[in-house]
This record gives structure tokens, sequence and C-alpha cells, in this order.
């Protein structure tokens, strides 16, 4: 291995490579409704509405546009459809509709810059050499462990480095609080991070409340450092906002004062200029500058006397509050979706290091394809410190703990992930048929665990987006809807929706968004791409693999090299019951056997659990009121949608449908006035058209008023398809305009 000072010159110019891209790609923008001030302690706090789930991390500078106006501030929050956002100066009560631009290389600045500072000292040259090259002896006394945690804390005791390898439901958290606890005992100073605001807050959360039942806690000794909402409800004793309003309530209640002073003296500015106004406005601005740097310097003191803290590595290598101090252990959580440069960096931090997390899953993201980038910003550490080198010659590294049981999914889902992903070194803990049963029985297709559903000669359905070229699947995505609202109905707590590709996961949060409007209250259920799905649980998953005809092959997404990670993230999410919505057709013909989806796809029809298209009658028992399911050949709907018509309508022919002489006689019987646009490979002759789009789209529609939308019809000579004969009436002027907006025409 290159020298330490060499390798961490390596990390820099990949690093800055990455940013360099980063800047010429440009800042990426989102647009965000509805802003409402939700705290005023510290800094001026805006909860947003996001037309789309998106991941700024935690701690970015960003920059908010709303009219002329331009603000710069930080991410605080970003879950689900909502965001919080963090300003020095006030913008009001609500603001409208802006637009948040966020330069995504301002963190990798920060991480250069510690990069820089620990070439200079041979301590931290040391860490990491250790950690790297973890070729030390382990020097724990092996045969004097009593379970799991206190293997660890041995581990961790003895050795500088410590990996712990946790598969999916075989307790990281648990495990990682525990010996968390263990070292607070101690009385050593122990570092939490992670990349995710979410993994912080989940761990120490377990952490505070292990040790409160121990009758251990002592208020200000733990410290969660940073903002964090949800937490602040359920432990506000470790977050560092609760705790200055607690201890110095005058300090708070001055800033609110001057706050609300600062608001009434605008709106006086607003309704009549004022040049004494104005004055009076700076004096109250240097003294609401003034109280947020004490209260600043009031939360520096919190974190400087904790003995545990937990914080994002972003927020780490920012903040010299952190970077600046010596701990006994750092704990790096999920460290398999970190850098390699940002592990190391933390790793320095502690005399200790125990790094957590299971590189079956989802590696780091980076967005430039250089090699240096490739090497060190597109894999973890658990690869690049040549521990997982060890598990693919068949051995555990000797610095290596792996945790063996997993306790979150019903047997006949973990066994495929627990037999081809993880090669039989992951087992079930007793009884978890019995503890997920309660889960299994519910609807769809009660007391089944594990299930495929095959789509297989439904049609050819998949699309690339127009705007983006991600893939869609509109039968697909309606299926999964059904399953969903199925479940739903049933009584399951949480479902997730899973798919490699944005554009669909995109479509089904409008979907879902627009047919349980009245429903959203205690709603848990959310769509998105498996990225955003790692670190968490749901009762219920559907994956939808949305590939199938008439594409050449399928995505990279399912087929590239980190494809074994994608399919393991999405299965293991679930407790209860796995639905793999799948042409199993298309896959068996596209995609080799040594690949996770055909083996899973393989896997699932030899253990007897595949539904067949021609089930879709039975097992579809609660028909939404807006989306519902017909037989196609029953053509009295459509046609009563079509005479109603007042508008327009759009209607996809695929190149191989011969409009049979009843369509072609309702559609001329249109009322006046109302456009007829047909798209098609092949130019309509047998009757009069406003417009003929020439293009060929492997599926058939009918669009009416930009309301309703019908799929799969017109049936007539559809070669792809074989019984049951369904189409799709969906009742919505988003969906359908959202559909239409996205289809390459």
């Amino acid at each position: 291995m290159a020298s330490t000072v060499a390798l961490i010159k390596e990390w820099q110019e990949a690093l800055q490579i990455e940013i360099n891209y980063l800047k010429k790609v440009g800042s990426n923008n989102y647009k965000v409704l509805n802003g409402r001030l939700v705290s005023t302690q510290g800094s001026y706090s805006y909860y947003f509405d996001t037309v789309y789930t998106f991941n700024i991390p935690i701690g970015s500078v960003v920059r908010l546009e709303w009219g002329n106006v331009r603000y710069d501030g930080r991410m605080l929050s970003s879950e689900g459809r909502g965001i919080i956002l963090s300003f020095e100066q006030s913008l009001g009560d609500l603001v409208g509709e802006a637009v948040l631009y966020h330069d995504p290389w301002e963190l990798l600045d920060k991480l250069i810059e510690r990069l820089d500072e620990i070439k200079k000292s041979k301590k931290k040259r040391v860490r990491i050499k250790r950690l790297m090259d973890p070729s030390m002896k382990a020097k724990h006394p092996s045969d004097k462990t009593k379970g799991n945690i206190h293997e660890v804390v041995l581990r961790s005791k003895y050795n500088p480095v410590t990996f712990i390898w946790g598969p999916p439901g075989t307790g990281k958290t648990y495990t990682l609080a525990r010996v968390a606890a263990n070292k607070y005992f101690k009385e050593q100073k122990v570092l939490i991070v992670s990349q995710s605001n979410q993994a912080v807050d989940v761990l120490l959360s377990e952490i505070s409340t292990f040790i409160k039942k121990k009758n251990k806690f002592k208020e200000g000794d733990i410290i969660r450092y940073g903002t964090s909402t949800r937490l602040e409800k359920v432990h506000a004793d470790i977050a560092t906002s609760p705790l200055i309003e607690k201890h110095d309530p005058k300090l708070a209640e001055s800033r609110n004062l001057l706050v609300k002073e600062r608001q009434l003296l605008k709106q006086d500015l607003v309704k009549s200029f004022s040049v004494r106004d104005t004055d009076t406005l700076l004096e109250l601005e240097k003294k609401i500058v003034s109280v947020l740097e004490k209260i600043r310097s009031r939360e520096i003191q919190l974190v400087k006397e904790a003995q545990l803290i937990g914080t994002t590595i972003a927020k780490a290598a920012g903040d010299p509050v952190i970077f600046e101090q010596e701990f006994d252990v750092v704990i790096v959580d999920e460290a398999s979706m970190a850098y390699v440069p940002q592990t190391a960096f933390v790793a320095t931090l502690g005399k200790h290091v125990i790094v957590c997390g299971d590189f079956k899953q989802l590696p780091p993201i980076a967005a430039s394809r250089h090699q240096l980038v490739n090497y060190w910003l597109r894999e973890d550490i658990f690869h690049r410190a040549g521990v997982v080198d060890w598990v693919e010659n068949g051995k555990l590294h000797p610095h290596l703990f792996l945790l063996k049981e997993q306790r979150r999914m019903h047997p006949d889902i973990s066994a495929f992930t627990n037999n081809y992903i993880y090669h039989s070194l992951v087992g079930d803990y007793k009884d978890m048929a019995l503890k997920t049963q309660k889960i299994t029985c519910h609807s769809p297709f009660p007391n089944q665990a594990s299930i495929l559903l095959d789509t297989s000669s439904t049609g050819a359905h998949c699309i690339t987006e127009r705007s983006s070229k991600s893939r869609m699947n509109l039968w697909n995505l309606f299926i999964s809807f059904q399953l969903i609202y199925e479940a739903y109905l049933d009584g399951v707590q949480s479902i997730g929706y899973v798919t490699p590709y944005r554009a669909q996961a995109k479509l089904m949060e409008f979907v879902i968004q627009e047919f349980f409007q009245k429903d959203t209250k205690g709603l848990d259920i959310i769509s998105a791409t498996v990225h955003r799905f790692q670190g968490s649980e749901r009762d219920v998953m559907v994956f939808d693999t949305v590939d199938g005809d008439p594409m050449d092959r399928p995505g990279m997404l399912l087929v590239g090299n980190d494809s074994e990670r994608l399919m393991n993230v999405a299965i293991t999410r679930t407790k209860g019951k796995f639905i793999n919505v799948c042409d199993s057709t298309y896959i068996k013909s596209t995609i080799s056997r040594v690949k996770t989806l055909r083996q899973l796809v393989d896997y699932q029809e030899k253990h007897n659990q595949v539904v067949t298209p021609n089930e879709i009658g039975s097992w579809i028992t609660e028909q939404h009121p807006r989306l519902q399911w017909i037989y196609a050949k029953r053509l009295e709907c459509v046609f009563q949608d079509i005479f109603n018509a007042r508008q327009s309508i759009v209607m996809s022919i695929s190149s191989d449908i011969e409009l049979s002489t009843e369509w072609i006689k309702h559609l001329e019987k249109r009322r006046q006035g109302v456009s007829l646009t047909i798209i098609s490979g092949k130019e309509p002759k047998a009757m009069k058209v406003n417009n003929w789009i020439n293009c060929s789209i492997p599926f058939s529609f009918v669009a009416i008023d930009q309301r309703y939308f019908w799929l799969g019809m017109p049936l007539e000579y559809n070669l792809y398809l074989k019984p049951p004969y369904v189409a799709v009436r969906v009742d919505s002027n988003v969906v359908t305009d959202q559909i239409l907006s996205q289809i390459p025409m």
C-alpha cells in the first residue's frame, strides 16, 4: 500500500475531481412550496412542501430564490415531501412558491481541508494506516466473550479498529447502542457519526432509552449535535435547542421578543416606508445577531462538555467543535454508504474506531466517472481495507465481527437473501414465522409472505420518460397501486413501494397522493427508489422491476455491478410480506442465471410463490372508485366516456392494431368541438382526425378531457396480449396530466 500521505493526496485528488464535475454540471434546483416559519431558536427555520422527495445532505449550504430575492441557508431536515431550511434572517411568516438551489460540493471542500490537517499529524496518519491496512494481530481475548455485545466491547477495547458486518435485521442498532452505553458507563468520550440524520437519530434514541432504563442518565452527558426535529420531540433532554431554552430561558425569551419586534417593524415598513423605521430595524438586527452568538456559544459549551455526542459525518468535517476534539471511541454507523475518505477522517478523531455497515447493501454515490472517483468514492471502506477479500475467500477478517441472526423478516423472505446473498452466513432468529404472522395474514395474498406477481403477457408497457429517460411501466404501476390499496384497506401499518427507476417512483408518488387525498392523516406509505429505503423497514414491500417488453435489454440497475446490492436492499426492507412485481418471461429471456434478480425469479417459481396474470380477478377484491379494473372487451364504459367528452380525446394505437368499425363509429360520433388526436406509427385513414402524431408507443390507451385515462383500450388484435384481457380506468386530472407529459411522443 502507498504511504499514508500519498494515499491522502489521492483521496483529495478524487474529491477535487468530483467537485469539478459537480461544478461543471451546475447546481441542482428544486421547486418548493408553502414555506411556513416553524422555529426562531438560534435561526429562522422554515418548513416547505416539495413536489418530489429529494436528498440533500443535512447541513448543506443552500440558496433560496423567491421572486427577485436570494437567501443563503442550510438544510436541516429532509423527510418525505417536506424539508426544513435554516436562515440567519427572517423571510416572514409565509413564503409562496420558491426555487431551492444546492451546490453539492461545499461539504467535499471541507473534507479536503480536514485531510490537509491530517497530513501534518503523525498520530492521525497512524490511525489511517491502521484503518486502511488492518493487518495488526487481534489482541482481544476471544475465549472470554459472552455474546455479541460483550465481544464487540472487548474487540474495541483491545484493538484500534473493529469492523462490524451488520446484515439487515441482525440487531445492528441494538448492538451499537449497548456498546456505546458500555463505553459511556466507563466514562469514556464517545463520538457517534453516520451519513444520514435518520441513522444518528435512531442510534442516539436507542442509546438514550437504554441508559435511562439503567438509571444512569445524566442531563448534558449525551448530546445530539445538529437539528433533529423528530428526536427533539422524544428526547428533548439530549438535543441542544431544548436544553438551551430550559437552562437559559431569559436568553431564549430575549431572542423571541426581538424577533417579534422585528416582524412588527417590517409590517410597518411595508405599509409606509420610513428612514427612522429602517434605522431601528438595523439596530434590532445587531441585537438579534448578538443573542444568536450567545446561543451558539452555549451550544458549543454543551458539546464540549458532553461525554457522548451524535452527529453527521458532514457536520463533523465542517465544525471545529467536533473535529478539534479527541475521543476515546468513534462509532461509524452505515459506513457502507460513506466515502472512504469520510470514514478515514472520522477515524482519526478517536483512539479506537468501530466501523459498522453492510457491504452487501448499496455503496456510496458519486457523479463523476473518473477512475480515481470510481475507486475511492464509489466503494466502501470494507472493500478498500481488504475486509471483503477475506469474506470472498471463505473467511472472516480477524478484525471483522459478523452479526449472524436476522430478526426482521419472515423466513420465506429471508430464505432467499440468507442463501443467495449472504451464502448461509446469516440465519433466522427463532420463531420468526410466528413473530411476523400478524402481517403475513393480511391482504393481498393472505398467509403468503413472498410473492412473485407475474406480469408476463399483459402487454409491452415499458417506456422511457420523456425528460429524464428513466424507465416507466404503467401496467406495473397500476398493479402495484392495487397491491398497496388492498394492503391499506386490510389494516397494514406501513407499506413501501420500491423501484430501481426514479421516473416510476415519482409517478407512484403522484398516484398515492391523488388517490389517498382524504386519508393522508396517519398514512404511512412511501414510494421511492431503492437508495432511499436503505436503513429503514416496512411491514409490506412492493418491489416493481419496471423492465419488460419492448426493451431490448434490462437496465444496468438490474444487471450492473451493484445489482446484487440493489436487490438485497429492496428485499430486506420488509417484515412480513414481499411482493415482486415482475415480467418473469422477459427477465428469464434477457438476464443471466448468475444475476440476483434472475435467481430471485427462479427461486420464487421453484417454491410455488407465483401469482399468474389470469388470477387477477381473484385477488383484486377492493376497487378504488377512481382506479378501476375492467374486462377490456366490455366497451360500454369507455364508449360512454367518449360520448361525454367535452374537449379532447387522445388515443394511442399500437402499430399491430386495426380499429374495429364499432370503435370508429363511436369516435366519429363524438360531440362537435371535441378534438381527436391519434398517436400511431401509421397514418389513420379509416376516419377523420384533428391531429396525427407519427409516433409508436408500444401500448394502447385513451385519454379523455385530460381526466380519464384508459390503459389497455382499445384491445383489438394486440399480439402481445393473452387472456385475461384487463383494462384500467383512471379518473384524475393530476395523474392523467402527469402521464401524458412524460410519455415520449
